[in-house]
């Protein structure tokens, strides 16, 4: 099957998050991509993991930065005006080329009414340029923005940034996923996946950082915080 079959196939399998992107990692990895790719990206992992990155990214009981970053049509979106209604749920989103990354926006928008339901509002960050937002939108079908965030700014005040070393640069071109075109500058910066739930008074309640982009936590993890957030607002 073609990369494409593939991930109509994983769509369409009925499966949790997690079991979807260890199905494509299982076909890409066997199937798709040249042994030399598959060492190539499993050598960056392995080196993102052991420099500890994901230990200094921001955790809960941290103070979250505060960000205005625009949509994908232009907007002005501030995290202190989202947090004047309720909890807000920050995903970073690596971009419209990263099929991991799209199955984990489109399980959100499966979850967004059950987040809505609970008081809080959803926004993804990337370093995308915004009409690579507006297609990752538009093939998802998201109700919820992605926040564009030139050279990864936001991404670094919450400290999920990194760079991309050059071995991977030319590996990220072959596979179509040249960072210069899709994010309009030559940092090649990235950030790592990340999920967080920020409460109404700015402080994280709930973090998640993996510096192995195959893993992701399901969105039905941050229910029973958000729970927790809106009995601790309606006994205040």
């Amino acid at each position: 099957m073609s990369l494409q079959e593939t991930l109509d196939s994983i769509a369409r399998s009925g499966l949790p998050l997690q079991g979807k992107l260890d199905a494509l990692k299982k076909e890409f990895e066997t199937n798709l991509a040249p042994p030399a790719v598959v060492e190539v990206l499993h050598r960056t992992t392995n080196e993102l993991i052991t420099s500890g990155a994901a230990a200094r990214a921001l955790k809960a009981g941290d103070k979250a930065p505060e960000f205005t970053l625009q949509d994908a049509d232009g907007n002005a979106v501030s995290s202190r005006t989202l947090l004047a209604k309720g909890p807000l749920v920050v995903t970073f989103y690596r971009g419209v080329w990263c099929p991991y990354c799209n199955f984990d926006l489109s399980a959100l928008e499966a979850a967004r009414a059950e987040i809505e339901a609970r008081g809080a509002s959803l926004v993804a960050i990337s370093q995308q340029t915004p009409a690579n937002s507006r297609k990752s939108q538009r093939q998802n079908h998201l109700g919820f923005p992605i926040l564009s965030d030139p050279g990864g700014k936001v991404g670094a005040e919450f400290r999920v940034r990194w760079t991309a070393p050059e071995y991977l640069r030319e590996t990220h071109k072959a596979l179509g996923a040249d960072l210069t075109r899709f994010n309009g500058d030559d940092s090649w910066t990235l950030p790592m996946p990340a999920r967080y739930v920020i409460g109404q008074d700015g402080l994280i309640v709930y973090a998640e950082v993996n510096p192995d982009y195959t893993r992701r936590p399901e969105p039905s993890d941050i229910f029973p915080v958000l729970d927790a957030l809106k009995r601790q607002q309606a006994a205040a």
